[in-house]
């Protein structure tokens, strides 16, 4: 998984990428098959925002979130993409119904 973390008008600092590799790593328990991760931190103002995409094989998810805190908005992006990787993974590995070689026959 490649990331890439980089602020626009805030410096990304070693507290704040340590921070953001530990949420990511619970999005990696759900999910394995990320290839790369782009997180975008910015302040304008008095708000500050996060965003994050993510691309994974069959899809690209892109969240983003803005908080008066960075760390308050990093949390809530994550919790939004948390959301998004399970219902993923729930489409992609659901199976509606069985084959017609399994299904028993009907009399």
């Amino acid at each position: 998984m490649n990331v890439q973390v980089s602020g626009h008008h805030v410096e990304v600092t070693q507290a704040i990428h340590a921070y953001v590799m530990s949420k990511l790593e619970r999005i990696q328990r759900h999910f394995d098959q990320v290839i790369d991760v782009n997180v975008i931190l910015s302040v304008q103002k008095l708000r500050q925002k996060a965003e994050i995409s993510v691309h994974m094989r069959g899809k690209d998810i892109h969240v983003e979130s803005d908080d008066e805190d960075l760390y308050a908005a990093i949390d809530l992006m994550m919790d939004k993409l948390n959301r998004q990787i399970i219902k993923h993974k729930q489409k992609a590995y659901a199976h509606p119904h069985d084959t017609l070689k399994r299904q028993p026959a009907e009399e």
